[in-house]
């Protein structure tokens, strides 16, 4: 899964547009690199989003589908606030 559709779909950011111009722009950066939006994600990859909402997750499962809100916190970590 792409990384700006994964950011969308387990809620990170509100829509996939917004996450494709980070990543377009620098700002979304995976286990320390700078990506670009068609960036794969995997299993364990640590994200840092920089901008106006600074945060570093983890991935633990990548969804087939859309996710509930509630079911959210099955999918990613929240690691801490990106200094």
């Amino acid at each position: 899964m792409r990384i700006d559709d994964y950011l969308s779909t387990v809620g990170i950011i509100k829509r996939r547009t917004i996450a494709k111009e980070l990543g377009q722009n620098g700002f979304i950066m995976v286990n320390g690199n700078k990506v670009k939006p068609a960036y794969q994600v995997r299993i364990d990859d640590i994200i840092q989003i920089k901008g106006s909402q600074p945060q570093t997750v983890q991935i633990i499962e990548i969804p087939v589908s859309s996710v509930p809100k509630d079911k959210r916190e099955l999918y990613v970590k929240n690691i801490a606030e990106a200094l």
